[in-house]
């Protein structure tokens, strides 16, 4: 019997079998929470049967938290756990609340004093980081790099001074379809001599990790396109 309290379960990031990168004691915890804080509710019920097909779906209560989400309606979300129910917080992907909407949810469950209680699970954010050689003692994720072309340029000038003033590792995600275009776009206008770690479908069937400085990238073969991606930069 699980304890009243703002659980944070992590979802899978591909297609890989749920027991192959979740602990069992996760997937124990969805069978009996009945009351979800949801970034995706389609997203989110799949991710439910994949982890056990018996789930009563239609059992459960979902509630979606998502950028569009006023802040004024994030308390209420809460207030299952004082009639003593559990609730599960699920991100689109990977861990809740790490660059994601949940953590809106947690900062509110905290100054209530609600107990908070992470679930171990893939991020993709410190998974690429254990693999690229790059520094893991400073680093910061960026999120989405700005699209206008004036605003990207000095938001990539920054990067490569953090990079060379702080020793700081700089990670960023890219729309999955403009994947390769970002690659020829940082290897044509950042020092040859910076290092690109680029880490695709993490966890799954394909992935693949591969760190090599930006001139080595500007002459290799890659299709990176319409594949879940993070970007790493360092020196």
């Amino acid at each position: 019997m699980l304890q009243p309290a703002l659980y944070l379960l992590p979802s899978t990031m591909s297609d890989a079998p749920v027991d192959s990168v979740l602990p069992r004691t996760n997937i124990e915890m969805v069978r009996e929470i009945k009351h979800y804080v949801v970034e995706n509710v389609r997203t989110a019920r799949r991710f439910l049967k994949r982890c056990d097909r018996e789930i009563d779906i239609d059992s459960i209560t979902f509630t979606t938290l998502d950028e569009h989400t006023r802040p004024e309606d994030v308390p209420a979300m809460l207030d299952p756990i004082s009639q003593g129910h559990s609730i599960g917080v699920i991100s689109e992907a990977g861990c809740p609340a790490v660059a994601d909407p949940g953590a809106d949810l947690v900062a509110v469950a905290q100054q209530k004093g609600i107990t908070v209680i992470p679930m171990v699970g893939p991020s993709s954010i410190i998974m690429s980081l254990m693999a690229s050689g790059f520094n893991g003692q400073t680093f910061a994720f960026n999120g989405y790099l700005p699209y206008e072309s004036k605003a990207r340029a000095e938001k990539l000038k920054e990067m490569e001074r953090l990079i060379r003033t702080r020793r700081q590792t700089q990670i960023f995600i890219e729309t999955p379809y403009r994947n390769n275009r970002l690659i020829a776009e940082l290897a044509s206008s950042l020092p040859s001599g910076i290092r690109l770690c680029v880490a695709s479908d993490i966890t799954g069937p394909n992935q693949e990790i591969v760190t090599l400085p930006l001139s080595k990238w500007a002459k290799r073969a890659y299709n990176y396109d319409k594949v879940p991606t993070i970007f790493l930069l360092y020196n």
